[in-house]
């Protein structure tokens, strides 16, 4: 709780300093800071009136005043616990420390010590297609990675995906399992508060052979489906045939010898990495930032809205799956490698919860939680928030078009969160007075 404070400070305390100096430094400033180890880069917006000056950051207001170079913040919370910055301005940069007092603890403050700097404008340059060849693959969505290629908004990026088991599409181990990423990429002028936009334009299957299993998820099971199948969990492998869209096992039980389903080639998993103060997680987790999402709409034409928490965005995205039923319910869907190819954009102080999916004929929320009732719960809220925020709707108004037009699916249940979408059709919402 203390390191959130002293973000918000050390934001508004380099705001101020701009502000006084020239009009030209008033804006989005990131500050950067070593918090016992970790390092912390938030973003506070500043505003200066005269010798005035007030900072906003994740929730927190400041009030000061900035004489010369010298800049004082100072704010206090509902418990009576205070944050005070004091620092100096010069040449464009903000240097000083950040001072947090407990209420309950005023004979220990905490004093850190921050820089910060103003944030690049967002700017849409002419749009560019990035050919990038992956060398090396992430196991944790991290935002200590260092980047793999820097782009702007508005650009394309084309490249490859190792398959779950880390085998590229020649057979060849590239990485340990575990839905190793490709990226992160750093997209230009992206900040925290900002929603990062993800257009996947094209998903083309580069082997014909994919794997998977005959085992299901517990959350699937009762206790006589749990018996009849506790013998499960050998390796399924499939022919993909790409000419005709087609994919069936290669070596079918007596009943599947002629089963065959429609390839659908998606992502399982794309994100933008976590914040510093969070511990990166895994592949095979989700949350907020996207991550092991296993929803079998992440399909070509698609677009992903995804919180920006760190400058630049970072994304990672991977797990490519040839077709998959809804839930993955085997624990792991139709694994193959892919080539990607996706554009970026952003959305500046936009905020959102979960993660976004908007297709040609759809908006969809996601709800990822530890069980399927707070999934649910999680999709309807952000379906509720995103019919008031853009569509202007009352409270009354949403309960009226959810109630008529929700269409809930399983998204997902193999992994720690279980996935819970909501769709609502753009029809229906076509016919709304903005």
């Amino acid at each position: 709780m203390a390191h959130i404070k002293l973000l918000p400070m050390l934001l508004g305390l380099s705001f101020l300093a701009a502000v006084a100096q020239t009009p030209s430094n008033t804006g989005r400033w990131i500050v950067s800071t070593d918090y016992f180890g970790t390092p912390l880069t938030p973003l506070l917006n500043l505003e200066q009136t005269g010798d005035k000056v007030t900072a906003t950051g994740r929730g927190y207001k400041y009030v000061g005043t900035l004489d010369g170079t010298a800049l004082h913040l100072i704010a206090t919370d509902k418990e009576g616990n205070t944050d005070e910055i004091t620092a100096t301005l010069a040449d464009g940069k903000m240097e000083g420390t950040d001072t947090e007092t407990d209420a309950n603890d005023k004979a220990h403050p905490v004093t850190l010590k921050f820089t910060a700097v103003l944030a690049p404008a967002l700017e849409h340059p002419q749009p560019q297609t990035h050919e990038f060849t992956p060398t090396v693959f992430y196991r944790q969505v991290s935002a200590f990675n260092k980047p793999v290629l820097t782009i702007n908004p508005g650009d394309t990026i084309h490249t490859t995906t190792v398959d779950a088991g880390g085998t590229d599409m020649n057979g060849i181990k590239r990485s340990l399992g575990g839905n190793p990423q490709t990226g992160p990429f750093y997209i230009e002028g992206a900040m925290p508060g900002d929603v990062l936009v993800v257009h996947i334009k094209k998903l083309t299957l580069n082997r014909d052979w994919a794997e998977s299993d005959d085992g299901l998820d517990e959350r699937a099971l009762n206790s006589d489906l749990a018996v009849k199948v506790k013998d499960n969990g050998k390796s399924i492998r499939w022919h993909l045939d790409r000419a005709a869209g087609t994919a069936t096992p290669e070596s079918p039980a007596e009943h599947l010898k002629h089963y065959t389903i429609p390839l659908k080639p998606m992502l399982g998993c794309i994100t933008a990495a976590p914040g510093t103060a969070q511990a990166p997680p895994g592949t095979g987790d989700s949350g907020y930032y996207g991550g092991n999402m296993d929803f079998n709409e992440i399909r070509e034409g698609a677009t992903v809205y995804l919180r920006v928490a760190n400058p630049g965005a970072l994304l990672y995205f991977g797990d490519a799956h040839a077709a998959q039923g809804d839930g993955e319910l085997n624990g792991n869907a139709l694994e193959t490698s892919m080539d990607v190819e996706l554009s970026v954009d952003v959305i500046p102080n936009k905020r959102i919860g979960d993660p976004r999916v908007e297709t040609a004929t759809d908006i969809i929320t996601m709800g990822l939680d530890g069980s399927l009732d707070d999934a649910f719960k999680e999709a309807t809220s952000d379906m509720a928030s995103w019919l008031e925020e853009d569509y202007k709707l009352t409270p009354s108004e949403i309960a009226q078009v959810l109630g008529t037009a929700a269409e809930y699916h399983v998204s997902e249940v193999a992994d720690r969160n279980a996935g819970m979408v909501l769709k609502i059709s753009k029809a229906r919402l076509a016919a709304l007075v903005k």
